[in-house]
């Protein structure tokens, strides 16, 4: 079942934010400081705004799609919350997670813009 086209402008808007967060966490912009503060440290990791803002967009993305790539978005959500609690130790292991949500979702578009469209 595919989303309808609402929906899909919200998931389009939603793995923009995403996209935006998951480069912001990599790249600095030069002449601009964007704040990070720490809120809390759990199991010896720091959680920081952008690990909260990553984890409610994430699990809004979930809340949106339907049951395979939802199934699939919720294991993959539970991973990388995993990761950036420091229950698997493997070096950016949280932000590779974070790039297959981004692109499943954008799969999962491409396929819905494509079915939808005559040929």
């Amino acid at each position: 079942m595919l989303v309808s086209y609402h929906g899909s402008i919200m998931l389009l808007t939603l793995l923009f934010f995403l996209i935006i967060l998951w480069v912001l966490g990599f790249l600095p912009v030069g002449g601009v400081a964007i704040p990070n503060p720490v809120f809390f440290t759990l199991n010896g990791y720091d959680i920081t705004l952008w690990n909260l803002l990553t984890l409610a967009i994430i699990s809004w993305i979930v809340g949106i799609l339907p049951h395979p790539f939802q199934a699939v978005a919720s294991v993959i959500l539970v991973l990388w919350v995993l990761s950036v609690l420091g229950f698997f130790a493997i070096a950016g292991l949280s932000s590779l997670l974070v790039l297959f949500i981004i692109l499943g979702l954008a799969y999962y578009l491409f396929i819905g813009i494509a079915r939808q469209t005559p040929v």
